[in-house]
This record gives structure tokens, sequence and C-alpha cells, in this order.
């Protein structure tokens, strides 16, 4: 790749795949390399702190970024490996400078107008991918904040819809409520418990 095309690489990685509720989030960030950010690693392993501040710096100095979703019912509908490349497509074909090419977390690749490489444990190598991880992971964690404040009892604000006991029991005595996956064993369990 020439010197050009380097600039119009996208990261793209999501969060969300293990969790019982709330939608996939994917993020897609084409750096900008005269404006480079310290700091950047797998968002799973910075403080909530650090991860919000670069969020912020993220956003302000990446040529472009987007996010894409897929919500609970595509989740149902296609599954959860399906719903993780529709998510991360959307958040690719939403940036406003298109890249000539996609570095993606993982070992699938979304079907993209672009050319695309899967790199495991991308958000632990390659910086645009550790920035995709970074700004999806705050904005899911944000929702399902809100999630929490429109679902009271379940523990969304604290552990996003994954599987904590806290949930688990909360699923139990309160039931599923329309973000809940209903694909997802625990949840169809409940559902349908024989």
């Amino acid at each position: 790749m020439n010197e050009q095309s380097l600039i119009l690489v996208a990261g793209v990685d999501e969060v969300g795949r293990g969790p019982l509720a709330g939608p996939v989030v994917a993020a897609a960030v084409i750096l900008d390399p005269e404006q480079p950010i310290e700091g950047l690693a797998d968002s799973k392993k910075l403080s909530e702190t650090r991860r919000n501040k670069l969020d912020i710096e993220i956003r302000e100095k990446a040529l472009c970024w987007a996010l894409g979703r897929a919500e609970t019912n595509e989740i149902d509908d296609i599954n959860i490996l399906h719903a993780s490349l529709l998510a991360m497509r959307r958040a690719v074909e939403s940036l406003s400078i298109q890249p000539k090419h996609a570095q993606i977390d993982g070992n699938r690749c979304p079907e993209l107008n672009c050319s695309s490489e899967a790199i495991v444990k991308g958000d632990q190598k390659v910086a645009c991918i550790s920035a995709a991880s970074i700004i999806a992971k705050v904005a899911r964690d944000a929702e399902m904040v809100e999630m929490d404040m429109q679902y009271p009892g379940y523990g969304f604000a604290s552990h996003k819809g994954y599987p904590t006991k806290v949930h688990m029991q909360a699923l139990l005595s309160l039931g599923i409520t329309p973000i809940h996956r209903r694909s997802f064993g625990p949840v169809a369990k409940i559902i349908n418990p024989c």
C-alpha cells in the first residue's frame, strides 16, 4: 500500500457478543497519522476512566469514526456471529470517508466494499482496531446504563447485560424484557422451561 492509501485504513471491532441483553455494537475508525493517540489498547484492558478519556480523544482526532449495530431481534433472527458481522458492516458503511482497506478484530470479515483482513486479537495489536474497540464499548456501556433506568431491577448499569449471578436472579424473579436475546440459552430456558 502506498502512503495515501495507508491513511484510509479503517479499524473495526464490536462489543456485546456475550451479553444476554442489548444490541451488539460495532465501531469503525480511520485514525489520522498526523494526530497520534497515546495509550490505545484493547478496551477491556483499560479502566472505565481511561476508556472514557480515550473515547473523547478518538472522536476528536480521528479522520472519521462511525458506529453500527444489530438489534436484539436481529441477533435472534440471524445469530450472534452474523449479527456482529452485520453491525461491523454498518459501521464501515457509515464512515464519512470510505476506507480502501479494513482491519477487522477476530477471525471473520464482514462483506465490505473494500479489501479487508481479519486479525485475531487485533484490538491488542493494531491501533485503529483498539480505537474502534474503545468507542464501541463506551457507546454500548452508556446505552446499557440507559436501559438500567428503563428496566430497573436487572442491574444493566453494572453488568451491561452479561450473565452475572445478579442478572440471572433478576431474570428468574422479574422475567425477560424486550431487550433480552430470546435465542440465548439462559433466556430461552426462562421462556420455555421444559
